[in-house]
């Protein structure tokens, strides 16, 4: 499971990103002391790091640049700020994207799962997810069942990996478009129904039926 710090001293806002990333399966440890931010880094050990520009005592850009002194670790600046110098200063800070407030949880969380995917997925030749004994490799876009293995497209991939992270739970389409949309894969409504049928055919010819099934009017779910 990957590792969330959320900095952020708004608390309204705080609860409503956490509670939203934890829904899709991500661990989140909530910054405690605004003024000791990289020590709270540090114990987390993250994957990635939500941060806010302003901030008590020291603001977002200060504890960018502390971060950066010691770690690569991925970092989304969350900002009310709209100038055009606010985006170049969270960039040459060393910020790896930019959302601003206030913002649409899906897309915050299609740019974390983007930023998480681009700098681990392809890194990890061990990372995988396995579910009614059916294995994804992520490092290698397949899966297995049994003796039997296939090839996923990026599409494919990319609606496993988010129907995998909310195993039980019903995503809808809106959701998995947008996901898809914000990964630079323009889909449409039919689009993604070929996408999600072929993918539906790939795991069934595996030899594990109805692995993903539709909720009328609602989206789809794996049970």
């Amino acid at each position: 499971m990957f590792r969330i710090l959320l900095v952020e001293d708004d608390e309204k806002i705080r609860k409503i990103v956490a509670d939203t990333l934890r829904k899709w399966q991500f661990e989140v440890v909530e910054a405690a002391n605004f003024d000791q931010v990289l020590a709270d880094f540090e114990r987390a050990q993250p994957h990635l790091v939500l941060l806010d520009i302003n901030l008590p005592v020291f603001d977002g850009y200060y504890w960018c640049g502390q971060i950066r002194a010691v770690s690569k670790v991925p970092i989304i600046f969350l900002s009310s700020r709209n100038q055009n110098m606010d985006v170049i200063m969270a960039i040459n800070m060393g910020g790896d994207d930019f959302v601003q407030k206030p913002f649409d949880l899906g897309v915050l969380v299609a740019k974390v799962s983007a930023l998480l995917r681009r700098n681990y997925t392809y890194q990890d030749e061990n990372l995988q997810m396995t579910y009614r004994e059916l294995l994804f490799n992520l490092s290698s876009s397949s899966i297995q069942y049994g003796t039997q293995s296939a090839e996923l497209s990026r599409n494919e991939f990319i609606i496993l990996q988010i129907m995998l992270r909310n195993a039980g739970k019903i995503v809808s389409r809106d959701d998995l478009m947008q996901v898809l949309w914000n990964e630079e894969q323009f889909v449409d409504d039919n689009t993604l129904t070929v996408n999600v049928n072929r993918l539906r055919r790939k795991i069934a010819q595996l030899g594990l039926e109805d692995f993903i099934a539709t909720r009328k009017g609602m989206g789809y779910i794996v049970e």
